[in-house]
């Protein structure tokens, strides 16, 4: 499985899934406070807990600046709460709770959802090597629950390119023929469900499995996965990941099983060359660093955020001994553009590939700086972008023009800001062939702000390798 390398830093493409165990005081893992609570006398629910929480008067309280007991300040987390519903925050107080504060519970929590929607993959194939011998190959990887029907026993399945595709197969795709998937629990030989291949881009590394009737998804507890914008990652950011990394070389598939990492978003967007050892093919690929464990065996699994949300699927880890904790995750706002096209389209046979919406501008940085964000506590980067070419050909042509700083850009009914590099490429993921006519871009030229409207039809869309 590991036909790709980071040529820059010699990397192997495996995938990354980042979790959050934290550890008790007492040094016991994975126990949140209220259950060391439950566990010393403590009798009733969670939110009974939290409230015994509460200070009375501010006695309890340590002494505050005018030295009276704490009262010129904040004493508990309800007053918090009050303070926050005063300056906008909407929401309830557990809603609060998941927004501002990191407690073990909230993360076992969003682990086991994840645990939920993940998937071992096996795939097994042969090819014809140099004297004439058919020779069995096979991988394992992992994935992650897209779309599901239970009652139907259907779930569409998201993995990397990588992990199904094989440059040195014998047949005319270089998809293995032979695709296996389990889901959590369900991992014995005796449990397998097949899983058929039905599209998916080699240049962002992301294919869409199709299962049907499988009597196994109806009587289990598999989920879909819930999807949070990429858009919205910022640096620091606690991440946790679950898929099936392999225990050596030696190791049966069946012995391997779907585990949990812990990590935090390194950095919320740069790009990696990632090359074809088999057909010498390169690409530059946007990704999400993250700081985790990472083996092979766990291409494909999902990068989650502290809410369970999906935000990425981890596809490299870099290898150099010179080199420690660096991953790589295809954000997730790429990941559903390409596995809605998909569902869509694509049947694996005559349909599959994944055609986007091609303007034929490059875009270029003008400026960058960091935003403090005092709603969210986070400091995220914005960037003015600008255009930095247009091809004479393209439907772009005679539209916009070099120089153009990019504000935004509407379609459909929905409005997408432009603060990043990525913004745009991103947001034309939601375009839809035969249903976007239209693209409205804000821009400013000159100094004047202005709309330009750009025509779209089915021949713009290009098909992706």
């Amino acid at each position: 499985m590991k036909k790709r390398q980071l040529f820059i830093i010699s990397t192997v493409l495996v995938i990354v899934l980042v979790c959050v165990f934290l550890v008790a005081c007492d040094g016991k893992a994975g126990k949140s406070a209220y259950e060391l609570a439950v566990e010393q006398g403590f009798e009733g629910s969670l939110d009974e807990w939290l409230e015994s929480l509460k200070g009375d008067n501010g006695v309890d309280g340590t002494d505050g600046v005018d030295g009276r007991d704490g009262t010129d300040g904040i004493t508990d987390i309800t007053q918090l709460y009050d303070k926050a519903v005063q300056d906008g925050f909407e929401g309830s107080y557990l809603d609060f709770l998941n927004s501002y504060l990191t407690l073990n519970a909230d993360t076992q929590v969003a682990a086991n959802l994840a645990l939920l929607s993940a998937i071992k993959v096996y795939v097994s194939d042969y090819y014809i090597n140099y004297w004439g011998k058919k020779t069995e190959v096979s991988a394992v990887g992992s994935g992650v629950i897209y779309k599901l029907n239970k009652e139907a026993g259907n779930a569409y399945i998201i993995t990397n390119y990588h992990v199904v595709y094989n440059g040195n197969l014998s047949n005319d795709n270089k998809i293995y023929s032979d695709i296996k998937v389990f889901l959590y629990g369900y991992e014995s030989e005796s449990q397998a469900i097949t899983a058929k291949y039905i599209g998916g881009a080699y240049d962002y590394d992301i294919a869409i499995l199709q299962v049907e009737d499988s009597e196994i998804i109806k009587n289990s507890n598999a989920r879909a996965v819930d999807v949070a914008s990429s858009k919205d990652i910022v640096a620091g950011s606690t991440c946790f990941a679950v898929g099936n990394p392999a225990t050596g070389s030696s190791a049966s598939y069946s012995d391997i099983k779907i585990s949990v990492t812990q990590g935090v978003v390194s950095v919320d967007s740069e790009n990696v060359s990632v090359g074809d050892s088999a057909t010498g093919y390169t690409v530059s690929t946007r990704v999400i660093r993250v700081d985790a464990a990472i083996n092979s065996g766990n291409s494909g699994g999902g990068l989650y955020n502290s809410k369970g949300q999906l935000i990425g699927i981890v596809n490299a880890k870099a290898t150099s001994t010179s080199i420690e904790n660096m991953g790589y995750a295809i954000p997730s706002d790429v990941v559903a553009g390409i596995a809605d096209y998909a569902i869509a389209n694509c049947d694996g046979e005559e349909n599959r590939y994944i055609k986007k919406l091609y303007l034929g501008i490059s875009g270029v940085i003008n400026s960058s700086k960091s935003v403090y964000d005092s709603s969210s506590n986070t400091v995220k980067l914005v960037e003015e972008i600008a255009v930095g070419e247009v091809e004479a050909d393209s439907i772009a042509s005679g539209k916009l023009q070099e120089g153009d700083i990019l504000n935004a850009v509407e379609f459909d009914g929905n409005k997408y800001a432009i603060t990043r590099s990525f913004s745009l490429p991103d947001s034309l993921w939601m375009a839809k062939s035969g249903e976007t006519t239209t693209l409205k871009f804000y821009i400013t030229r000159g100094g004047e702000d202005m709309t330009v409207e750009i025509a779209v039809t089915k021949d713009n869309f290009a098909q992706l390798k």
